[in-house]
């Protein structure tokens, strides 16, 4: 029998000082039967929090929302992107409320871009159990209250220092959860999701930089297929990149 959205949103959320990622608790809570669909877990502070491509995402006390959302995915495995494609545009169309005078997008495969610079990440991490997707983990890590960054980090931003509001957390934290859950659990067609993540995907339709750590060229990005690659133009040629495979140059 399926869940209702409201006991969904009912569900615990757990609320840590200081933890070594909100995705790894998540996943422990999951490894000891103890999850449930819609549990979170909010960490004031994580000291091994996880990003993209190895990357490490910490977070300073009172100044980001560092949170994971444990969610029983009910697409298909070869659906995984299109799924997180939901989450990204879910968030990306809240934040553009919130933050009305700014210009919110998604650049590929799933940061939240304000402004050209980048103010959250999401890291989906999958529990496949036999043939059955059992668990999905959705990690954010959303920069809320900074008011600078050290200059190595001079492409990362803030709700405050691109909106100039002094947020809650709190807040934020609360309506983010239920806007997320809300879309995983309301049926939507993957051709719509696909189409509206294409129409706030970053730089969609411009040149960009990729490497492969020898060599730079440029493409101009076409835009996001339901597979989760990247279609770009290269020399009038069309090209299929796939995460990871290259990295984006800022």
């Amino acid at each position: 029998m399926a869940l209702s959205l409201l006991t969904i949103l009912n569900a615990p959320v757990i609320e840590l000082d200081t933890v070594d990622s909100t995705n790894n608790y998540a996943m422990r809570l999951i490894d000891a039967d103890k999850a449930q669909t819609g549990l979170t877990v909010v960490a004031e502070e994580q000291t091994e929090g996880k990003g993209q491509r190895g990357r490490k995402w910490t977070g300073g006390t009172q100044e980001s929302l560092m949170m994971s959302i444990v969610a029983t995915p009910d697409r298909a495995l070869r659906e995984i992107f299109v799924y997180s494609a939901s989450i990204a545009v879910a968030i990306a169309g809240y934040l553009a409320e919130k933050c009305p005078e700014s210009r919110v997008r998604i650049k590929w495969p799933n940061d939240i871009i304000i402004n050209d610079k980048k103010a959250g990440g999401i890291l989906l991490e999958n529990v496949i159990r036999g043939a059955k997707w059992s668990y999905g983990v959705v990690g954010l890590g959303l920069n809320i209250r900074q008011e600078f960054f050290p200059r190595e980090l001079c492409n990362a931003t803030s709700l405050k220092i691109e909106s100039g509001i002094d947020f809650s957390i709190n807040e934020i934290k609360n309506q983010l959860r239920a806007t997320i859950l809300q879309s995983l659990y309301t049926p939507v067609p993957a051709a719509d999701i696909i189409t509206e993540y294409n129409r706030l995907l970053y730089r969609r339709g411009k040149k960009q930089i990729f490497s492969d750590g020898k060599k730079f060229w440029e493409v101009r990005i076409l835009g996001a297929l339901t597979d989760g690659s990247l279609q770009v133009e290269k020399d009038k040629q069309i090209l299929q990149y796939m995460h990871g495979a290259q990295e984006w140059i800022w």
